[in-house]
């Protein structure tokens, strides 16, 4: 009979994850060569080469994807088994999230934290940056994932974040008059930089629509009614980067931090797994590590 170790699969799940050794070093809070350690014994173990590496990209091979799901449902069971014999089984804490970060992946975040730690519960806000800061100055949340405020320099460093000037292909901007600004009301940190950068660049402009959230803006935008700043990955289907086109300053990136009172080992645990994922979503040229333990 095959018995498995938990920790071997906890590194095949999270190297598949990831698709990254380093990563999923880091999530695991370990060392590239304890990681493919650990995929080796597991290897050895069931007899298939579960994982294929290259310079380029790390995958599942025929028989890894043919083993994950029952290795997901493995630690589920595992985790379920231990949460069980402890009198504090379910955990929870609140995650707040930047409007303007909150990007397409984060249900797959969550899936891949519930699958880490199912013993676990994550409530999530959505707001801006600086209204999820002071919530969690008040002690209302926390963890938070933000863009870097200029007045505070703390917290750790998940990504670099790239903007641009979007807007709807059939926007148009006389030469002459002021842009047509979509903003956030209250305005968040994105839209701050973008009128700083239009000010310091002597261009005049004007809110033309003040929406009540993102979506309200993205709406706006989507319609061809004004431009906004938004990273690549943000911009709403179907709108393109017209900052070239009228000769719009270029936006500096902005730095995307983690802040948190967290400090027992499994909620650690756990927001070291969404920092890696984190960063797995981001351009490789935009990011660094932060150092996060």
């Amino acid at each position: 009979m095959t018995i498995l170790d938990v920790e071997a699969v906890q590194a095949f799940v999270t190297i598949a994850d990831l698709k990254s050794f380093t990563r999923a070093a880091e999530a695991l809070g370990t060392t590239q060569g304890a990681i493919s350690v650990k995929l080796k014994r597991l290897e050895d173990r069931v007899g298939h080469k579960l994982i294929e590496r290259t310079p380029r990209m790390v995958r599942l091979s025929v028989q890894g994807a043919a083993f994950i799901n029952g290795a997901r449902d493995f630690l589920a069971a595992h985790e379920r088994a231990v949460a069980g014999l402890s009198p504090t089984a379910v955990r929870r804490f609140t995650l707040g999230i930047a409007a303007h970060i909150a990007g397409p992946e984060v249900p797959t975040l969550l899936a891949r934290l519930n699958t880490h730690d199912p013993a676990m519960t994550i409530e999530v806000r959505i707001d801006t940056s600086r209204a999820l800061l002071d919530a969690f100055d008040r002690g209302d949340v926390d963890a938070v994932i933000v863009g870097r405020e200029d007045d505070r320099r703390d917290g750790d460093v998940l990504a670099k974040e790239r903007l641009g000037w979007f807007a709807a292909p059939t926007f148009e901007h006389r030469e002459g008059q002021s842009i047509r600004l979509a903003a956030l009301s209250p305005a968040c940190r994105v839209h701050d930089v973008a009128k700083r950068a239009l000010d310091a660049a002597g261009i005049a402009w004007t809110e033309s629509f003040l929406g009540g959230g993102s979506s309200a803006v993205m709406a706006a935008v989507s319609a061809g009614l004004a431009i906004a700043p938004f990273s690549p990955r943000m911009a709403p289907l179907g709108t393109v980067d017209v900052g070239e086109r009228y000769r719009l300053p270029e936006l500096a990136p902005f730095e995307i931090v983690l802040h948190t009172t967290l400090s027992d080992t499994r909620s650690r645990e756990a927001l070291r797994m969404l920092a890696a994922a984190f960063r797995e979503h981001r351009p490789a040229s935009l990011r660094w590590d932060s150092g996060f333990v």
